[in-house]
């Protein structure tokens, strides 16, 4: 039987060339757990790109830096907050192409850190049961990771 349209292989194919094409940026992101097992999520602020939308805490890896380095020192930037690379637990990461740019954000878990969680840079932060994150409007990127956490805590 002849194929009536493209090719949904064809597509893929051309789906996946413009996604190579597009910049790769590194995102290092947490998902810090306080005592009463809720997850510590961030409102970007206005003038940000995705203003609005929550997202776990973290942010870009700079050059000649790791994930864990950017996180760490991420955190302390944006929320005051100390943390040992040992108390980081990679737990999965996301890929995603937006329009200008893929971004590729490992997900790190994170229990014990000295401090306590203050926005620093006009964010608003707000603990959450892990249930209810999907009641909070995420970029894509995060939201692809929110059943996973819950399976997970």
């Amino acid at each position: 039987m002849p194929i009536i349209g493209p090719d949904p292989q064809c597509l893929d194919v051309e789906i996946r060339r413009r996604q190579v094409s597009l910049p790769s940026v590194l995102v290092s992101a947490v998902a810090l757990i306080d005592a009463d097992g809720r997850v510590l999520i961030s409102k970007r602020p206005e003038g940000k790109t995705m203003a609005g939308l929550w997202e776990f805490p973290g942010g870009k890896v700079e050059e000649k830096e790791t994930p864990e380095d950017a996180l760490i020192r991420e955190l302390k930037e944006e929320l005051g907050l100390d943390i040992a690379e040992s108390c980081l637990a990679a737990l999965s990461f996301a890929s995603h192409a937006y329009t200008d740019f893929h971004l590729l954000m490992p997900l790190f878990v994170c229990r014990v850190w000295k401090g306590v969680p203050e926005p620093k840079e006009g964010q608003e932060i707000r603990w959450v049961r892990p249930m209810r994150l999907g009641d909070y409007a995420m970029p894509p990127a995060d939201n692809n990771l929110v059943s996973l956490l819950q399976d997970f805590l």
